[in-house]
């Protein structure tokens, strides 16, 4: 039985661990071609060899998303490599406390910080966004591009208010493309993810871990896998008549 994505090209940003290393490894057991970029190229070949050790086929392409040429390059590169490009994950990004915001109040986060989150977070997305669509529009085949947005894109919280900003960016930037592109074919959707375990939620479990599973309905962490579902199936033609949607994946964290 052919799998979900047999047949398809797919580019993945932020493939070197996490929810970016499961989707890619998704895509490739179902049958897609997979480009994994990530500016941690040790990861992202650490990815790579994972899926050509399991017979897929998969290629490495480092890539700093807040830069447009290099975006626009490594959208020429999985063209170029593969002949095509069906779908994208654009899922690079950073969270406070890697860029010095941690646990600080919306007038407290200093400026630097507020740019780099822009820049990685919100501009990025667009960067991907804009090649996709432009390669995506002129090949004529239709495709689907999934953006990673947060529940932070669908409500508040507190001590991460540019985090929160970028990400009801990204769903305002899916909801819109979504809109234009639609003739052509192409789909735009955002996957939701919570509170899941990985890296980036690592250190606020550490400090507030009890806190944060009190407001989870499923009482437990998300693990990467649940979200690289959501995103193999928007990906996919079993998802032919979704666009414009963000599907939040957080065991009920919006909801309650």
């Amino acid at each position: 039985m052919a799998g979900m994505l047999e047949g398809k090209v797919s580019l993945i940003t932020g493939g070197a661990r996490g929810i970016g290393r499961e989707t890619a490894l998704l895509f490739a057991e179902e049958g897609a071609k997979v480009v994994v970029s990530d500016l941690n190229s040790e990861g992202s070949e650490e990815t790579v060899a994972l899926i050509n050790k399991q017979g897929g086929q998969a290629l490495s392409k480092p890539c700093d998303v807040t830069n447009t040429e290099a975006v626009n390059s490594l959208v020429d590169f999985t063209i170029s490599s593969f002949g095509r490009i069906d779908c994208a994950f654009n899922n690079a990004g950073i969270a406070p406390y890697q860029i010095g915001a941690q646990g600080k109040r919306t007038g407290d986060w200093p400026e630097d910080s507020v740019d780099k989150m822009l820049a990685i977070n919100l501009k990025g997305v667009w960067a991907c966004m804009a090649a996709e669509l432009r390669a995506m529009s002129a090949a004529g085949n239709g495709g689907s591009i999934i953006n990673t947005a947060s529940i932070a894109g669908l409500a508040g919280l507190a001590f991460t208010s540019m985090y929160v900003a970028a990400k009801h960016g990204v769903v305002g930037l899916t909801k819109t493309a979504a809109i234009e592109y639609a003739p052509d074919n192409i789909r735009v959707n955002s996957v939701c993810p919570g509170y899941i375990e990985t890296d980036m939620t690592r250190e606020t479990m550490a400090q507030r871990g009890e806190q944060v599973l009190s407001r989870v309905p499923a009482k437990r962490m998300g693990q990467p896998r649940e979200i690289a579902e959501m995103v193999c199936w928007l990906a996919s033609d079993r998802a032919s008549f979704v666009t414009g949607s963000n599907y939040n994946v957080d065991g009920g964290f919006v909801a309650s």
